[in-house]
């Protein structure tokens, strides 16, 4: 099978097209290598991957329209596998422009590419942030997203939208996975368990956001790879029980599923710092904040749709995979 993994420097990326190559499929690769963080573990991941049988990598950015058309047009892709994006909550508050830039251009011209080369299935990251405002827990597909509390959540929901369209107008099977706290070796610096590891070893205070009371749905990425395979080898289907009176929004009369992949188990923020102590076996310095703009102050994954439709929910103990992180993070930094 031959795939277009996009974002295949990032962290889900990196680890989607290694488990990919290794069932034996070809992987074509594309990432921008851009600065939003360290780009040196960017290269680091596709070491990891450079040189192996059917993989091939395209420096190339999303919003280069005439760069992505050609990439179709020569590779033509079978799948593929949407996971480039401009990520970050909170940097969305600083630079909203990026968001538009890589997330919905970005995407839009993901969507043709599809389109104009009969790609048979689209898979794209969307992200547990569209549930915005909703208090209702644990969050289903099945429930309305309409209240994003941040500029990167609206652009996740711009890429839905946007994926129905193409379902709906060119039959384009295509399935958007929600993640929700995606953790583990090569993960990306800018998340939680990556900065208090650094930061407990270096003896500097963390700073912890909502005053501890976070709670998340932290999902290992094994389960998370093991989740979108699974789901691209299940081409999206038109749901025959769908109604324009009590529209699902999970599910159309074209080719469109959406599911949530988490791990159906929020952790405390608290409960994580804990893990992380007994692993490094030191203690951590707290620098106790409010809840930030555009955070949500919980996360819980209803994954019953998922389960259903692939026959897998992440199940990986939040003990088992900060001690595998931490193990990576010594060995890569030394």
């Amino acid at each position: 099978m031959k795939f277009l993994v996009t974002g295949a420097a990032g962290f889900i990326g990196f680890h989607t097209a290694k488990a990919l190559l290794e069932r034996g499929d070809e992987v074509i690769a594309l990432d921008s290598l851009n600065p939003y963080y360290d780009v040196r573990l960017k290269e680091a991941r596709l070491g990891q991957l450079q040189g192996r049988k059917g993989f091939s990598f395209h420096k190339l950015d999303l919003v280069d329209r005439k760069g992505m058309e050609e990439l179709f047009a020569v590779t033509r892709p079978r799948r593929v596998i949407h996971l480039a994006a401009q990520a970050g909550v909170r940097y969305s508050l600083e630079n909203p422009h990026a968001y538009v830039d890589s997330n919905v251009v970005g995407t839009l011209n993901v969507l043709e590419g599809c389109r104009h080369t009969g790609v048979e299935h689209l898979v794209f990251a969307s992200s547990s942030s569209v549930y915005g405002a909703n208090t209702s827990l644990p969050f289903s597909v099945h429930q309305n997203v309409d209240h994003p509390l941040s500029l990167y959540a609206a652009s996740k929901k711009a890429n839905e939208l946007m994926a129905h369209t193409y379902a709906h107008l060119y039959r384009l099977p295509v399935t958007g996975l929600r993640f929700f706290t995606v953790y583990g070796p090569w993960g990306r610096p800018d998340m939680a368990l990556f900065l208090f590891t650094k930061k407990i070893l270096a003896g500097e205070p963390i700073d912890v956001v909502n005053e501890g009371h976070h709670a998340r749905d932290f999902t290992y990425i094994d389960d998370i790879v093991e989740g979108v395979v699974r789901t691209a080898d299940k081409i999206a289907t038109p749901d025959p029980q769908w109604s324009g009176d009590r529209p699902d929004p999970a599910t159309s009369n074209a080719p469109y599923r959406i599911y949530n992949i988490g791990n159906n188990n929020p952790v405390e923020l608290m409960r994580v710092i804990a893990c992380i102590e007994k692993v490094l076996g030191r203690k951590a310095k707290m620098n106790f904040l409010p809840l930030q703009p555009g955070d949500l102050p919980t996360t819980y994954a209803n994954v019953d749709a998922l389960v259903a439709a692939v026959d897998f929910k992440p199940a990986t103990p939040i003990e088992v995979g900060i001690e595998r992180f931490i193990a990576w993070y010594r060995s890569y930094y030394g």
